[in-house]
């Protein structure tokens, strides 16, 4: 059947050149104009009216050891270090699967509703502390080894082990399809990090996860396991925001190693959540709350999203670790290490759009939350010595917990109410 000539896209600009209608000098590393925005430089694909099909006679399917550059997205900017290694892994995508991905690797995560802009946002001299012992999150995978005085086995039902490990396939889904947002990668970090920064990275290369061939599933799992190696590699290196996103990333590569590649514990994925657990050590050491939660005062919006932002990742970490433990057998502890610290905030807090708007929303919260917010300890189950006014004063709280929360929220009381009841 002869191909429509329009069949394949004639656009010789790259995509963001084309989008703005601007000339693009079309350099075979990136345009110079998404160079200068240090932004991804993606071209469609185009395929010659010459190229022959296999059953033509043409040059035959290339092997899964062989992966075309073109199938790779150009990061303007990236410099020759070890995150720029993991681009030139092998990878193989028949060409109507190649077409797919170049379509999908131009829609993301940037494209989200809520924008941001980089002079608006100041990282810089935050003021956070850490009101717990994160020791303890770099040894909780010893903890079904050896047993600690103290611990609390939590059990998990059935149906509630299920819908863990169906909400976080799901965060999967949405990385590697790369429209929408993680809830627990904040808006104004993609617009912050760099190109070559381990999140943007992530995002970018998790994408080769979406649709997998048969068989292809190992070749992927090297890939991501070799950027995996560099974060280790560099993570020493990182500041405060890039380690957070180091952190996430992480989080999402084990995420998709599990759930889209099926690299069960026994392949490594164990070993990789040991290191998962010393970049979560080594993120919340440096803060996990604002030091103006101590006086009840307004935090740096800056401040609100580094801290939320790790809160909610840790959170995650510790679900996808129960997951594992399920797998395997493996007794949960109750993570008494997180005692104290603050459940997920409201979604009008998370979904603001501008530093006006986010105070003015956390003016509210302080207001009507004369005390202090609800503590994650308080979706646990009731400790025996609680008498029948605080259990009350409990309830009412995480009532008023609940008409704030967005769907993490939701989440996180679905899991621990079916768990403990209340």
């Amino acid at each position: 059947m002869k191909t429509s000539r329009y069949a394949t896209s004639r656009q010789k600009a790259c995509q963001h050149c084309s989008v703005a209608k601007a000339k693009c000098d079309r350099k075979a590393t990136g345009c110079s104009r998404c160079a200068k925005r240090k932004i991804p430089c993606v071209y469609p694909q185009t395929r010659s009216s010459k190229e022959k099909s296999p059953s033509q006679g043409g040059p035959s399917p290339q092997s899964p050891d062989s992966i075309p550059d073109s199938l790779v997205p150009s990061f303007c900017g990236l410099p020759p270090d070890s995150h720029s290694e993991a681009w030139t892994e092998p990878w193989a995508q028949p060409v109507g699967q190649r077409e797919h991905i170049r379509t999908a690797s131009s829609n993301t995560l940037t494209s989200n509703p809520i924008s941001f802009k980089k002079t608006e946002l100041d990282f810089s001299n935050l003021e956070l502390f850490c009101p717990i012992n994160t020791d303890e999150i770099t040894t909780r995978w010893m903890n079904p080894y050896i047993p600690v005085p103290g611990q609390t086995i939590k059990q998990y039902p059935s149906g509630v082990s299920s819908f863990i490990s169906r909400i976080l396939k799901s965060y999967t889904a949405v990385a590697a399809r790369g429209r929408g947002t993680l809830p627990f990668v904040h808006p104004s970090q993609i617009s912050e990090q760099p190109a070559s920064s381990p999140l943007t990275t992530c995002l970018s290369l998790i994408k080769i996860c979406e649709t997998p061939l048969p068989g292809s599933e190992g070749t992927a799992a090297m890939v991501l396991q070799r950027e995996m190696g560099n974060i280790m590699e560099c993570h020493e290196s990182y500041n405060e925001l890039s380690l957070l996103g180091a952190f996430q990333a992480y989080l999402i590569y084990c995420l998709a190693l599990f759930f889209k590649l099926h690299q069960g514990p026994q392949n490594q994925l164990r070993s990789a959540m040991m290191n998962l657990q010393t970049l979560a050590h080594l993120s919340s050491k440096q803060g996990l709350m604002c030091v103006a939660d101590q006086d009840r005062t307004r935090p740096k919006w800056e401040e609100w999203i580094v801290t939320e932002t790790k809160r909610r990742t840790l959170y995650v970490m510790y679900l996808f670790d129960s997951v594992l433990s399920t797998q395997e057998a493996l007794p949960t502890f109750l993570a008494t290490e997180l005692l104290g610290l603050p459940s997920s905030a409201s979604k009008l807090l998370w979904h603001a759009r501008s530093r006006s708007e986010w105070e003015r929303e956390y003016n509210i919260h302080l207001a009507e939350w004369t005390d202090k917010s609800l503590t994650i300890d308080e979706l646990w189950p009731v400790p025996p010595d609680m008498d029948a006014p605080d259990i009350a004063r409990r309830s009412r709280r995480v009532d008023h917990w609940l008409e704030e929360i967005d769907e993490f929220g939701t989440m996180l009381y679905a899991v621990t109410s079916c768990t403990h009841g209340g």
